[in-house]
């Protein structure tokens, strides 16, 4: 898996044959020798990347019980009523604890959660300021600032997974381990099933770690080997869903599902005509996106989202500008996820556009349902076990492979190391020519999709190159020989 040989053993290694004297030798293929060395620069450069990324993801894990923990007071009612007020009292509620800014959200509450009401205000930039309301009193209970609806404390541990506090610059990080860790992982695969020469053997040891050996690095790369075989799948799983929001990659896949119409799809809000507002009676007017609202449309919208299909948790958005509808949007992120828009004319409280769910492109209901998965929202408590479990499984798989790279080093004392040395190179030069018309587009290809990963492979040839360069000027002449004197 990602640093299966992390070791640093040279691509044939005679310590294996002496172990089991049984089984011949294998010759090392150019292609397994420049895989083998590949996967031994990502492990030692990328591996830290992985190391921080695989901490902020398990601490993020860990979100739903701290919004508990922190925000409960907040975001849940201490006892659930009959049925709740309207909105336009719990707007009204919100309004009096929330004197300035512009009402741009309403997620209405029930069972034992709040109703929030989101305010935008221009010195809060992309965050705004959440009210949260009981919907069977109409008492406020707080207000916190959000981020898309995140707390206070989910932002803080987003930024710190996504970019470490340090804005586009640090999105960098994330982007490279995501970049690389398919490689790792794919190419760790490989070299295992490789190493492991007989088919029974093979089968045997992927799911089960090779123990045969008490100790030293054979029994480090058995547990190492077998722990990533187990995380594959969701190691792929989090390359790939992480790549698809990240800064320059994640573009590029935008621009991919651009290409095959194949984004989620906008919903249209245009009006026919400037609705004239109808009076607001006992009910006041408010502030929102697209100007002055009456509070009691947020009743009428409602009514006609629940009348429409849409059950659940949902966003009321008011118009964005001035003849243009309002939307209304299932938030329901859990299995079976519930998605569906519809735009309303609060005016005559009929519906103007739809878009299900179930209409979606396929790879637009991939993409979201991957997010909401990567993000431990998709299947409640057991998505956060499981990526609990892959954060943990890749510390302990990086661990394991330095440990292994540190027990292959030499330890004869006219060749003494730290760590062990590099695997052979040469892998290139042997390779057919069929490999390399397909291999190097192939590669280019995967740098312009991946450009975080095309530079740093980039990178890492210079740097080999280089290092082969030294090693060679420092290496001595052969001192020439001559004849032994006759009669010794």
């Amino acid at each position: 898996m990602s640093l299966t040989e992390l070791s640093g053993a040279p691509a044939s290694e005679p310590s294996a044959a002496a172990e089991n004297p049984a089984r011949p030798a294998r010759r090392a293929s150019p292609f397994g020798a420049l895989l083998l060395r590949l996967h031994f620069y990502a492990g030692i450069l990328v591996a830290p990347f992985l190391v921080v990324a695989a901490l902020t993801g398990l601490a993020y894990t860990t979100t739903p019980q701290l919004d508990t923990i922190l925000y409960g007071d907040q975001l849940t009612v201490a006892q659930v009523g009959d049925r709740p007020l309207p909105l336009a009292e719990q707007i009204g509620a919100a309004r009096n604890a929330h004197p300035d800014g512009s009402i741009t959200a309403v997620q209405p509450g029930d069972g034992n959660r709040t109703t929030r009401v989101v305010f935008s205000l221009p010195e809060l930039g992309e965050k705004q300021h959440t009210v949260y309301v009981n919907p069977y009193t109409a008492e406020s209970q707080g207000q916190l600032t959000t981020w898309f609806g995140s707390t206070p404390a989910v932002t803080w541990l987003d930024d710190l997974h996504r970019h470490l506090h340090l804005g586009a610059v640090g999105e960098n990080y994330s982007e490279l381990a995501a970049s690389w860790l398919w490689v790792m992982a794919l190419g760790g695969v490989i070299l295992w099933w490789r190493r492991r020469g007989a088919a029974r053997a093979a089968a045997r040891h992927l799911l089960v770690p090779d123990l045969s050996a008490g100790r030293g690095v054979r029994r480090t790369r058995g547990w190492h080997a077998t722990t990533g075989i187990w995380l594959t799948v969701g190691l792929l799983f989090l390359s790939a869903t992480g790549l698809t929001w990240s800064r320059y990659a994640g573009a590029n896949f935008t621009a991919g599902l651009d290409a095959l119409s194949a984004r989620t799809p906008e919903i249209s809000t245009s009006l026919a005509a400037v609705p004239v507002e109808p009076a607001g009676g006992h009910h006041h007017a408010d502030a929102g996106a697209g100007g002055t609202v009456e509070s009691a449309a947020f009743d009428r919208v409602l009514t006609v989202a629940r009348d429409a299909g849409l059950a659940g948790p949902v966003e009321i958005t008011p118009a964005p500008a001035p003849g243009t509808a309002w939307t209304v949007t299932q938030t329901d992120n859990t299995w079976p996820v519930h998605k569906d828009r519809i735009a309303v004319d609060p005016a005559t409280s009929s519906v103007t556009a739809r878009s299900d769910f179930a209409d979606w492109p396929l790879l637009a209901q991939l993409s979201g349902l991957g997010i909401q998965a990567h993000m431990g929202l998709l299947f409640g408590l057991v998505n956060q076990i499981l990526l609990a479990a892959l954060a943990l499984g890749l510390l302990c798989v990086i661990v394991w492979g330095y440990r292994m790279w540190w027990q292959r080093r030499p330890t004869r004392t006219d060749r003494r190391a730290l760590a062990g040395i590099p695997p052979v190179r040469g892998g290139v030069r042997g390779l057919p020519l069929w490999a390399l018309l397909i291999g190097v587009p192939v590669t280019v290809a995967t740098g312009w999709a991946l450009p975080l990963f095309g530079i740093t492979l980039l990178a890492f040839l210079v740097v080999d190159v280089i290092a082969g360069a030294v090693t060679r000027r420092r290496r001595p002449a052969a001192a020439p020989t001559s004849p032994a004197p006759a009669g010794t």
